[in-house]
């Protein structure tokens, strides 16, 4: 993972878990993160996440 990657992933560790992916996009705009971000988070295959470390993976799977 990139810089930016790793530091998605420090901001993930805020969120309380499990957090459904309409809820982590959400989150993601109200944050402010950029277009290419969201359109990631947006593409990712599940709906739901228990852990940082779970987007993080579904992430990876996606590059």
């Amino acid at each position: 993972m990139g810089s930016n990657a790793m530091q998605l992933q420090e901001s993930l560790a805020g969120l309380d878990y499990p957090v459904s992916k309409e809820d982590l996009v959400r989150w993601a705009q109200e944050t402010g993160l950029d277009t290419q971000t969201l359109q990631l988070l947006r593409s990712l295959p599940a709906d739901q996440f228990q852990s940082p470390a779970d987007i993080g993976d579904a992430i990876i799977e996606l590059s």
